[in-house]
């Protein structure tokens, strides 16, 4: 699926051409940067361009949003890089963003408005579960043959923003099998990367904490781990590694398994 070609548009190309687009696709920095997460950026480019969506990135304009700064306690290149993004935006008169990282989501939707950055924030996982209840886009319940996948909550999706039901509802029309962790949504244990803690070294301690993580992932006997954050796709795969699991249980992304069932 990976080999199809699509074509992102970029805003400035479009606002060259007198061109407005109503949603800016906000990559982030892991789904420009890291290996494995553009696979997720390209796998929801796939279902914009799919759904006929009017979207663009900001292509090199785009830069961090400062989340991982202000989490290591660095207010002020914090504020530097959100005035310098609050600035493009303006530029480009931004209204509506489509994230794919819960911690862009969450400090766009929760933070950008205290030094003036006002948008309507929205999360892939809100967008996807949208189309699929307005009937724009379809797909059959057993898409993946029922194959048992069960899915770890995010903290900055979940706790931080109560995005519980939207990621059920996009496995539900996948699988009629989907498997809830014992410690699920608010009681969900993180993965171990949040609080810029996935840019330190490990504390001491007895456990690194996405092994626990992982081991409740195990417990379900799921042959796919869904998850729907950068930080938490890479813990969630280490702790399968580490486990020997990685050639029998497979992590995959909400917007790579809606790829999957399409064939896009």
């Amino acid at each position: 699926m990976e080999n199809k070609k699509i074509e992102i548009p970029v805003m400035a190309d479009l606002f060259a051409r007198g061109e407005k687009p109503e949603y800016l696709f906000w990559v982030g920095c892991a789904g420009a940067y890291d290996d494995r997460y553009k696979k997720v950026a390209r796998a929801f480019a796939k279902i914009l361009t799919y759904l006929d969506v009017n979207f663009a990135c900001l292509g090199k304009e785009e830069t961090c949003t400062g989340d991982p700064a202000r989490r290591a306690g660095n207010e002020m290149l914090y504020q530097m890089q959100a005035m310098q993004n609050i600035e493009v935006f303006k530029m480009y008169e931004v209204k509506k963003i489509l994230t794919i990282c819960p911690h862009c989501y969450n400090i766009f939707r929760n933070e950008y408005p205290d030094l003036g950055g006002e948008y309507e924030v929205i999360n892939y996982v809100q967008f996807i579960d949208q189309q699929l209840k307005n009937g724009k886009l379809k797909i059959d319940q057993a898409a993946l043959k029922n194959i048992g996948i069960t899915y770890h909550d995010p903290c900055y999706l979940g706790r931080a923003n109560n995005i519980y039901n939207e990621p059920r509802n996009i496995l539900k029309s996948l699988t009629t099998n989907l498997i809830e962790m014992e410690r699920n949504k608010s009681f969900a244990l993180c993965c171990g990367a949040g609080g810029a803690q996935y840019f330190k070294e490990a504390e001491k301690g007895e456990k690194e904490v996405f092994l626990e993580r992982a081991e409740d992932a195990l417990k379900t006997e799921a042959k796919i781990i869904a998850t729907a954050c950068p930080f938490c796709m890479t813990m969630m795969t280490d702790g399968l590694k580490y486990k020997n699991k990685e050639d029998e249980i497979k992590n995959y992304d909400l917007a790579e398994l809606i790829v999957q069932a399409l064939d896009l």
